[in-house]
Protein backbone atom coordinates (compact mmCIF):
# COMPACT_ATOMS: atom_id res chain seq x y z
CA UNK A 1 0.00 0.00 0.00
CA UNK A 2 2.09 2.77 -1.46
CA UNK A 3 -0.84 5.41 -1.41
CA UNK A 4 -3.43 5.90 1.60
CA UNK A 5 -5.60 8.67 -0.01
CA UNK A 6 -8.99 7.35 -0.32
CA UNK A 7 -8.51 4.20 1.53
CA UNK A 8 -10.78 3.38 4.48
CA UNK A 9 -8.83 2.90 7.78
CA UNK A 10 -9.83 1.26 10.96
CA UNK A 11 -7.96 2.36 13.81
CA UNK A 12 -9.57 0.77 17.35
CA UNK A 13 -8.37 3.20 21.11
CA UNK A 14 -9.22 6.24 19.02
CA UNK A 15 -10.44 8.24 22.26
CA UNK A 16 -6.61 9.33 23.20
CA UNK A 17 -3.21 8.59 22.72
CA UNK A 18 -1.72 7.19 20.04
CA UNK A 19 -5.03 6.11 18.59
CA UNK A 20 -6.18 9.72 18.10
CA UNK A 21 -2.44 10.95 16.71
CA UNK A 22 -2.85 7.92 14.24
CA UNK A 23 -6.63 9.02 13.28
CA UNK A 24 -5.17 12.24 12.65
CA UNK A 25 -2.44 11.29 10.30
CA UNK A 26 -4.50 8.89 8.75
CA UNK A 27 -6.66 11.44 7.95
CA UNK A 28 -4.15 13.66 6.58
CA UNK A 29 -3.13 11.27 4.07
CA UNK A 30 -6.31 11.48 3.15
CA UNK A 31 -7.71 8.51 4.45
CA UNK A 32 -11.96 7.85 5.40
CA UNK A 33 -11.91 6.85 8.94
CA UNK A 34 -13.95 4.50 10.85
CA UNK A 35 -12.96 5.08 14.56
CA UNK A 36 -13.79 3.38 17.53
CA UNK A 37 -13.29 3.71 21.66
CA UNK A 38 -15.34 2.78 25.08
CA UNK A 39 -14.71 6.27 26.05
CA UNK A 40 -17.54 7.51 24.09
CA UNK A 41 -16.47 11.28 25.87
CA UNK A 42 -12.67 11.12 23.99
CA UNK A 43 -13.73 9.58 21.00
CA UNK A 44 -16.07 12.60 20.43
CA UNK A 45 -12.98 14.64 20.38
CA UNK A 46 -11.03 12.58 18.07
CA UNK A 47 -14.27 13.50 15.66
CA UNK A 48 -14.42 16.97 16.64
CA UNK A 49 -10.79 17.17 15.38
CA UNK A 50 -11.40 14.94 11.98
CA UNK A 51 -13.52 17.90 10.69
CA UNK A 52 -13.26 17.88 6.93
CA UNK A 53 -12.44 14.08 6.86
CA UNK A 54 -14.95 11.71 5.93
CA UNK A 55 -15.42 10.24 9.65
CA UNK A 56 -17.74 7.95 11.29
CA UNK A 57 -17.45 6.49 15.12
CA UNK A 58 -18.31 3.75 17.03
CA UNK A 59 -18.80 2.65 20.45
CA UNK A 60 -16.53 -0.70 20.99
CA UNK A 61 -15.33 -2.37 24.07
CA UNK A 62 -12.93 -4.84 22.33
CA UNK A 63 -12.73 -7.29 24.77
CA UNK A 64 -16.43 -8.36 23.54
CA UNK A 65 -15.71 -10.56 20.65
CA UNK A 66 -19.39 -10.72 19.43
CA UNK A 67 -19.27 -6.52 19.08
CA UNK A 68 -16.37 -6.66 17.17
CA UNK A 69 -17.67 -9.04 14.52
CA UNK A 70 -20.77 -6.90 14.63
CA UNK A 71 -18.20 -3.80 14.21
CA UNK A 72 -16.69 -5.40 11.48
CA UNK A 73 -19.51 -5.92 9.41
CA UNK A 74 -21.20 -2.12 10.28
CA UNK A 75 -17.59 -0.56 9.02
CA UNK A 76 -17.71 -2.69 6.02
CA UNK A 77 -21.60 -1.89 5.11
CA UNK A 78 -20.97 1.68 6.46
CA UNK A 79 -18.15 2.51 4.02
CA UNK A 80 -18.44 -0.58 1.20
CA UNK A 81 -15.03 -1.77 1.56
CA UNK A 82 -11.84 -1.74 4.23
CA UNK A 83 -8.02 -1.38 3.66
CA UNK A 84 -6.42 -0.41 6.89
CA UNK A 85 -6.65 -2.05 10.28
CA UNK A 86 -5.06 -0.53 13.39
CA UNK A 87 -5.61 -2.61 16.42
CA UNK A 88 -4.61 -0.15 19.03
CA UNK A 89 -6.97 -0.04 22.20
CA UNK A 90 -4.79 -1.48 25.24
CA UNK A 91 -4.62 -1.13 29.18
CA UNK A 92 -1.67 -1.23 31.37
CA UNK A 93 -1.89 -3.54 34.50
CA UNK A 94 1.75 -2.94 37.20
CA UNK A 95 1.44 -6.30 39.62
CA UNK A 96 3.72 -8.82 40.28
CA UNK A 97 2.58 -12.67 39.17
CA UNK A 98 1.54 -13.27 42.94
CA UNK A 99 0.07 -10.07 43.69
CA UNK A 100 -2.50 -9.56 40.66
CA UNK A 101 -5.72 -11.09 40.90
CA UNK A 102 -7.38 -13.30 37.99
CA UNK A 103 -10.11 -10.36 36.86
CA UNK A 104 -6.95 -8.18 36.22
CA UNK A 105 -5.01 -10.42 34.30
CA UNK A 106 -7.97 -11.78 32.56
CA UNK A 107 -8.74 -7.77 31.45
CA UNK A 108 -5.43 -7.36 30.06
CA UNK A 109 -5.47 -10.37 28.12
CA UNK A 110 -9.09 -9.63 26.96
CA UNK A 111 -8.19 -6.48 25.77
CA UNK A 112 -4.80 -6.38 24.66
CA UNK A 113 -4.30 -10.04 22.97
CA UNK A 114 -7.93 -11.14 22.21
CA UNK A 115 -8.83 -7.43 20.80
CA UNK A 116 -5.90 -7.71 18.86
CA UNK A 117 -6.93 -11.36 17.57
CA UNK A 118 -10.77 -10.94 17.07
CA UNK A 119 -9.85 -7.51 15.70
CA UNK A 120 -7.61 -9.41 12.70
CA UNK A 121 -9.89 -12.13 12.33
CA UNK A 122 -12.89 -10.26 11.98
CA UNK A 123 -11.75 -7.80 9.48
CA UNK A 124 -9.32 -10.12 7.74
CA UNK A 125 -12.18 -11.20 4.97
CA UNK A 126 -12.76 -7.60 4.28
CA UNK A 127 -9.05 -6.74 3.99
CA UNK A 128 -8.69 -9.70 1.34
CA UNK A 129 -11.58 -8.38 -0.58
CA UNK A 130 -10.50 -5.09 -1.00
CA UNK A 131 -7.46 -6.45 -3.12
CA UNK A 132 -5.00 -3.99 -0.72
CA UNK A 133 -5.21 -4.56 2.69
CA UNK A 134 -2.94 -4.43 5.45
CA UNK A 135 -3.41 -5.41 9.24
CA UNK A 136 -1.29 -2.85 12.09
CA UNK A 137 -1.03 -4.96 15.36
CA UNK A 138 0.12 -2.50 18.68
CA UNK A 139 2.52 -4.93 20.62
CA UNK A 140 4.93 -2.87 22.61
CA UNK A 141 8.69 -2.83 23.96
CA UNK A 142 7.27 -5.29 26.55
CA UNK A 143 6.59 -7.55 24.01
CA UNK A 144 10.46 -8.00 23.66
CA UNK A 145 11.94 -8.73 26.66
CA UNK A 146 10.35 -9.21 30.00
CA UNK A 147 9.71 -6.91 32.90
CA UNK A 148 8.88 -6.99 36.45
CA UNK A 149 5.70 -6.55 37.53
CA UNK A 150 4.57 -6.58 34.00
CA UNK A 151 4.21 -10.26 33.71
CA UNK A 152 -0.01 -9.83 32.23
CA UNK A 153 0.82 -7.26 29.85
CA UNK A 154 3.97 -8.92 28.90
CA UNK A 155 2.09 -11.93 27.92
CA UNK A 156 -0.50 -10.07 26.23
CA UNK A 157 2.21 -7.81 24.15
CA UNK A 158 4.01 -10.65 23.76
CA UNK A 159 1.64 -13.06 22.58
CA UNK A 160 0.61 -10.00 19.96
CA UNK A 161 3.93 -10.40 18.53
CA UNK A 162 3.54 -13.71 17.52
CA UNK A 163 0.29 -13.88 16.33
CA UNK A 164 0.92 -10.86 13.99
CA UNK A 165 4.48 -12.33 12.95
CA UNK A 166 2.86 -15.90 11.77
CA UNK A 167 -0.02 -13.91 10.65
CA UNK A 168 2.26 -12.02 7.84
CA UNK A 169 4.00 -15.16 6.90
CA UNK A 170 0.94 -17.12 6.31
CA UNK A 171 -0.33 -13.82 4.27
CA UNK A 172 2.69 -14.33 1.93
CA UNK A 173 2.30 -18.06 1.59
CA UNK A 174 -1.07 -17.55 0.83
CA UNK A 175 -0.53 -15.05 -1.66
CA UNK A 176 -3.41 -13.07 -0.36
CA UNK A 177 -3.32 -9.35 -0.96
CA UNK A 178 -3.04 -8.17 2.83
CA UNK A 179 0.20 -7.01 4.45
CA UNK A 180 1.36 -7.01 7.83
CA UNK A 181 2.86 -5.07 10.32
CA UNK A 182 3.70 -5.51 14.62
CA UNK A 183 4.03 -2.08 16.42
CA UNK A 184 6.88 -2.35 19.09
CA UNK A 185 6.63 1.16 20.87
CA UNK A 186 8.87 2.44 23.29
CA UNK A 187 7.56 5.09 26.14
CA UNK A 188 5.12 7.29 24.55
CA UNK A 189 2.95 10.26 26.48
CA UNK A 190 0.07 8.64 26.93
CA UNK A 191 -2.74 8.27 29.41
CA UNK A 192 -1.77 4.87 29.55
CA UNK A 193 0.14 5.03 32.63
CA UNK A 194 -2.45 6.97 34.48
CA UNK A 195 -5.24 4.57 34.16
CA UNK A 196 -3.01 1.04 34.79
CA UNK A 197 -4.27 -1.17 37.23
CA UNK A 198 -2.25 -1.36 40.15
CA UNK A 199 -1.04 -4.32 42.54
CA UNK A 200 -1.77 -4.01 46.44
CA UNK A 201 1.32 -3.08 47.22
CA UNK A 202 2.02 -0.92 44.21
CA UNK A 203 2.84 2.99 44.85
CA UNK A 204 1.00 3.78 41.86
CA UNK A 205 2.40 7.82 42.08
CA UNK A 206 5.67 6.92 41.89
CA UNK A 207 5.05 4.62 39.26
CA UNK A 208 3.25 6.80 37.21
CA UNK A 209 5.85 9.70 37.46
CA UNK A 210 8.81 6.92 36.77
CA UNK A 211 6.79 6.21 33.61
CA UNK A 212 6.36 10.03 32.77
CA UNK A 213 10.12 9.95 33.18
CA UNK A 214 10.85 7.78 30.66
CA UNK A 215 8.20 8.91 27.80
CA UNK A 216 10.49 9.89 25.69
CA UNK A 217 8.29 9.60 22.38
CA UNK A 218 5.03 12.23 21.84
CA UNK A 219 1.99 10.29 20.18
CA UNK A 220 1.99 12.52 17.30
CA UNK A 221 5.58 11.53 16.80
CA UNK A 222 4.77 7.37 17.22
CA UNK A 223 1.67 8.65 14.85
CA UNK A 224 4.54 9.17 11.83
CA UNK A 225 6.94 6.80 12.67
CA UNK A 226 3.59 4.00 12.32
CA UNK A 227 2.48 5.59 8.92
CA UNK A 228 5.89 5.56 7.39
CA UNK A 229 6.13 1.64 9.09
CA UNK A 230 2.56 1.01 6.88
CA UNK A 231 3.80 2.87 3.81
CA UNK A 232 6.93 1.00 3.54
CA UNK A 233 5.49 -2.48 4.42
CA UNK A 234 7.75 -2.92 7.40
CA UNK A 235 7.32 -6.32 9.31
CA UNK A 236 8.29 -4.55 12.97
CA UNK A 237 7.78 -1.24 13.17
CA UNK A 238 10.04 0.24 16.31
CA UNK A 239 8.52 3.35 17.85
CA UNK A 240 11.13 5.44 19.61
CA UNK A 241 14.72 5.56 20.19
CA UNK A 242 14.11 3.52 23.65
CA UNK A 243 12.39 0.74 21.54
CA UNK A 244 15.43 0.73 19.05
CA UNK A 245 17.89 0.43 22.19
CA UNK A 246 15.90 -2.44 23.91
CA UNK A 247 15.39 -4.33 20.50
CA UNK A 248 19.17 -3.84 19.62
CA UNK A 249 19.96 -5.52 23.29
CA UNK A 250 17.71 -8.22 23.08
CA UNK A 251 18.86 -8.87 19.52
CA UNK A 252 22.60 -9.21 20.84
CA UNK A 253 22.76 -10.59 24.03
CA UNK A 254 19.42 -13.07 23.66
CA UNK A 255 18.21 -14.16 27.08
CA UNK A 256 20.84 -12.44 28.72
CA UNK A 257 19.39 -9.16 28.68
CA UNK A 258 17.59 -10.03 31.92
CA UNK A 259 20.54 -9.04 34.47
CA UNK A 260 20.42 -5.60 32.89
CA UNK A 261 16.99 -5.48 33.35
CA UNK A 262 16.86 -6.98 37.27
CA UNK A 263 19.47 -4.04 38.23
CA UNK A 264 17.46 -1.33 36.63
CA UNK A 265 14.38 -2.97 38.52
CA UNK A 266 15.86 -3.47 41.91
CA UNK A 267 16.71 0.48 41.48
CA UNK A 268 13.39 1.98 40.34
CA UNK A 269 10.42 -0.89 40.49
CA UNK A 270 11.42 -2.26 44.22
CA UNK A 271 12.39 0.70 46.54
Amino acid sequence: MKDLNNKVAVVTGAGSGIGRALALALAKRGCRLAVSDVNESGLAETVDALKGTEVKSYHLDVSDRDAIYAHAAAVAKDFGQVNLVVNNAGVALSASVREMTDEDFKWVMDIDFWGVAHGTRAFLPHLIASGEGHVVNISSVFGLIGVPKQSAYNAAKFAVRGFTEALRQEMKLENQPVAVSCVHPGGIRTNIANAARMGKSENAAAQRKGFDKLAMTTPEKAAEIIVKGILRDESRILVGPDAWGIEAINRLLGAAYQPLVERFSRKNLYV
